[in-house]
């Protein structure tokens, strides 16, 4: 079943430890403003290791994590991958595809026999809502919970490497007009994305997309939808484009990608409704010439690059964060 409202499952008792720190991270909601600003700001001495001759900090030196990946994944896989190695610690990357779960073994047990291994972290993505939220509710004291999207639920660390791709450019935030744009019913990215902005203070923030992947308790979430991209773009200084995820193009849902496209697809004619300074950002894959024409994608208003570079730092952050007592 798919979520009807923003708010999710009762992650927040979870995600902090008895000490008040971070311990596992399932979903923005819950997080204070306060905790939201120190992870950017962690992700931000961060940026810099890229550039040192040795690409690493010991931060996590002596700690293993897992990236337990049950979804295919290019962009997140690899930039927690890279953020752990380059936080020194162990790396496991198994290929859960080949793993005993498809003998039948169910997550717990999954999840007990890597604890037995000593794996400190464990990064999971998983196609059923609320996947990463389960483990962390069995998860052993010293173990840490990383959600890397579940289902239709969340996305956290794509949230908060947007909103720091955002600060990077502007600044503050809370004076921004951020346009989000496509499949919002299904889209993680945009549930997470959408609560951690009315966090950081955008007060006009919308969405446009197809009525047949609006939520139906859209007015709930503190958004204003827009009858048309047009609307949704002018004067905009964010502007998201989300996947459009081509097995639901079908039927009721949407009658071609060419029609949407035309509603909906971001080109430069449309963005010039936009502020002059406007951003373009897309968590990626990209579906060109569906969502985004390529001189969009490719053009000087694109931060869809940094925003991958942005993602190493992010995930460098909270791993740090959850796992590190020196953070």
């Amino acid at each position: 079943m798919m979520p009807s409202a923003l708010t999710s499952s009762k992650a927040t008792p979870l995600q902090m430890g008895p000490d008040g720190r971070l311990r596992h991270l399932l979903s923005i909601e819950g997080l204070s403003r306060e905790l939201v600003e120190q992870i950017l700001s962690q992700a931000e001495s961060f940026l810099t290791v890229a550039h040192q001759s040795v690409r690493k900090v010991p931060l996590l030196r002596g700690r293993t994590v897992a990236n337990l990946f049950f979804e295919p994944s290019t962009r997140t896989r690899m930039t927690f991958e890279l953020a752990a190695t380059r936080l020194s610690a162990d790396v496991l990357n198994p290929d859960m595809s080949q793993s005993a779960t498809r003998k039948g073994e169910g997550m717990l047990d999954t999840l007990r026999n890597m604890e037995a291994m000593q794996i400190d972290l464990f990064v999971v993505r998983h196609s059923l809502s609320g996947a990463a939220h389960f483990l962390a509710q069995h998860a052993s004291d010293h173990v840490s919970i990383l959600n890397a999207g579940d289902g239709s639920h969340a996305h956290p660390t794509q949230a908060l490497l947007d909103a720091f791709t955002m600060r990077k450019h502007f600044g503050s935030l809370d004076q921004l007009v951020v346009t989000i744009v496509g499949d919002i019913l299904y889209s993680r990215v945009a549930r997470s994305q959408i609560q951690l902005l009315r966090l950081l203070g955008v007060r006009d923030l919308r969405l446009a997309g197809p009525p047949t992947l609006m939520p139906t308790a859209i007015e709930s979430w503190g958004c204003r939808v827009c009858g048309s991209l047009e609307e949704a773009l002018e004067g905009a200084h964010v502007i998201m484009m989300l996947r459009l995820q081509r097995e639901r193009i079908c039927g009721a849902v949407l009658p071609s990608t060419k029609e949407y496209y035309r509603l909906y697809g971001l080109n430069e004619h449309k963005m010039s409704l936009a502020h002059p300074d406007a951003i373009v950002m897309h968590p990626g894959p990209i579906n060109r010439g569906v969502e985004i024409a390529s001189s969009v994608a490719d053009g000087p208003h694109s931060l869809i690059l940094p925003q991958v570079s942005n993602g190493i730092a992010i995930r460098m952050a909270v791993m740090a964060m959850v796992a590190s007592p020196d953070a």
